[in-house]
């Protein structure tokens, strides 16, 4: 094994072969169409459609996704009723993780054709947005609100989690963040969603384990910990001074940087400027004043660091009147469309995941008695 590559954190190491979305020199493709012109010309159920079937649909074909999606929602009781169970003070993605292993259990779709796992991704667009929504009025000491047919998906997030069909700016704002973070390659929950699809196991337990990898703070979480951060100011003033006495000290500043985007994030790009309208719309400049002096000696020093997608999504979500434990599992509620791209992709040309490992131990030696131990 000696001769044998090794990269930690697989980092440069090409793990597949996808159809699905490219990452590449600071484009993003969703099955080759550009996200700029996906953000201004489509909405998610849309994207949803092209990620799951590989193209965008056809007016026929959007009616009866739409039609499909809204025959999903609603959780069964069973569900509701474990939800309730959960302690209070147990953080929102534990209870989307096991909201989602528990509707499992009662999956209306039986088969495993192709199609049986495109209708069971729908379903889990449908089960991630519900579970979410559920929990926030349960800790709110309100009932869980009735889906109602017919909205856009955006839509439906915002009536069952506030109570009341909200405005259309910020349906607009939640639907495009569900198309900036419906999908992105071989990131860290999407590859743990291939590893388990690629032993055959089911798409529920395979977007369970996603949910797992996404709540770690090295890959989902950046949203929350950003708007936290723009919350400890009361002036743009203040933010500026602790923004540059932390560059001075080389400390790392949440929602800025990227793994793969070195030049910006243009999922950040158009975001931002459609936050700022709703920051209008809302009268919300003080926040924005905030989010520019944090963001400019950033992006201005000798060697700038760019605004990753979580850093104007963290204040859209405040806009929309969302509290910061939900920022996650809303990522949740698009990304599971990739997952379920991805998950059907990688079973309909499978090999098993199974990387070798470089040994750091002992060399071999000899089992001693017991009595020669230490």
């Amino acid at each position: 094994m000696a001769n044998e590559t090794f990269s930690p954190g697989l980092e440069g190491v090409i793990a597949g072969k996808t159809a699905i979305c490219c990452v590449d020199q600071g484009k993003l493709l969703y099955r080759g169409y550009p996200i700029s012109e996906l953000a201004e010309k489509v909405v998610f159920a849309e994207v949803a459609h092209l990620l799951l079937y590989g193209e965008l649909p056809t007016k026929t074909q959007l009616a009866a996704f739409r039609e499909m999606l809204d025959g999903f929602h609603g959780l069964p009781k069973e569900v509701i009723n474990a939800i309730r169970l959960i302690p209070k003070h147990v953080p929102m993605m534990d209870v989307l993780r096991t909201g989602v292993s528990m509707a499992g259990h009662f999956d209306p779709v039986k088969g495993h054709t192709l199609e049986d796992e495109r209708r069971r991704a729908v379903w889990l667009i449908a089960v991630c947005s519900d579970v979410v929504a559920a929990r926030y009025r349960l800790l709110q000491g309100k009932e869980p609100v009735a889906p109602k047919p017919g909205l856009r998906h955006a839509a439906q997030i915002l009536l069952m989690s506030h109570g009341a069909e909200q405005d259309e700016t910020s349906i607009k704002l939640l639907d495009l963040t569900l198309i900036l973070y419906a999908e992105h390659e071989f990131n860290a929950s999407t590859f743990t969603n291939r590893v388990i699809a690629s032993t055959m196991s089911d798409m529920v337990s395979a977007v369970t384990g996603a949910i797992g990898a996404l709540k770690g703070p090295l890959h989902g979480g950046a949203n929350e910990a950003a708007m936290e951060l723009i919350l400890r100011f009361k002036t743009a003033q203040e933010a500026d001074a602790w923004v540059r006495d932390a560059l001075s000290r080389k400390e790392k500043v949440m929602g800025f940087g990227h793994r793969v985007y070195k030049h910006g994030d243009h999922r950040a790009h158009i975001l931002e400027r459609e936050m700022r309208k709703l920051a209008d719309v809302k009268g919300r400049q003080d926040l924005v004043a905030i989010y520019d002096a944090i963001k400019n000696p950033i992006v201005n020093k000798d060697k700038p660091i760019y605004p990753n997608v979580d850093y104007p999504c963290a204040l859209t979500y405040y806009m929309l009147g969302l509290p910061l434990d939900l920022y996650t599992p809303l990522f949740v509620c698009s990304r599971v469309t990739g997952w379920c791209a991805h998950f059907i992709e990688q079973q309909s040309d499978n090999r098993i995941y199974r990387p070798l490992s470089q040994y750091a131990g002992h060399p071999e030696r000899s089992v001693p008695p017991i009595e020669a131990r230490g």
